[in-house]
């Protein structure tokens, strides 16, 4: 059974799954809030139906030595230059059951210079985060897609990105921080800086 992780919590990977994992995937879900669509000559007063809004969150993985960035895997770049991760394809509006994007990770080919894993979501369109609504990251097993983790993205606001979750070594072994830091940026380079001081 899946554990729902609150802000801050740290998890085992290893201990969770109940045996040693080789591969992960990151699941990124999210829905636009929806508005009402109103019409007519008296001053909009009847609702004609619900208004169909779309909101394009991008999910990215950054691999980090140390501080130091190493390579990100975003919608830009699908597969990280070691091959060990892959990003599944960008989703621009959030339709749909189900995550919206995954990044698959094999961590027996993460290359051992890298420190963490660091999974990010930020709006390109520049919503902020008041907009979106049902949002959440996930990991599962990559062997048998049972679901692992989850953490809810909560926390509404002025925001346009968050700094998610982060997978990292740790006595041999590869643990989940449940970060849930409030950011700022339309793309992942925004990015780069407010991570490295959260390490």
């Amino acid at each position: 059974m899946a554990i729902n992780l609150e802000k801050g919590q740290k998890i085992s990977l290893s201990k969770e799954s109940g045996t040693t994992l080789t591969k992960v995937v990151m699941g990124l879900g999210w829905d636009a809030k929806q508005t009402e669509k109103k019409s007519g000559i008296l001053g909009g007063l009847f609702k004609v139906g619900s208004g169909e809004n779309t909101i394009d969150l991008d999910a990215s993985c950054i691999m980090f030595a140390g501080d130091k960035v190493v390579d990100a895997i975003f919608f830009g770049q699908l597969t990280s230059k070691d091959g060990s991760i892959v990003h599944t394809g960008d989703n621009r509006t959030g339709a749909g059951d189900g995550d919206d994007e995954q990044i698959i990770v094999d961590l027996s080919r993460v290359p051992e210079n890298v420190t963490a894993l660091v999974f990010t979501v930020n709006s390109f369109t520049g919503q902020t985060f008041n907009e979106v609504e049902n949002a959440y990251c996930r990991l599962l097993d990559g062997s048998n897609q049972n679901e692992i983790a989850r953490y809810t993205l909560t926390s509404q606001g002025a925001h346009t990105a968050q700094i998610m979750a982060k997978l990292y070594r740790h006595n041999g072994e590869w643990k989940m921080h449940a970060m849930g830091e409030n950011a700022t940026g339309r793309t992942i380079n925004d990015l780069f800086q407010p991570i490295s001081l959260l390490l």
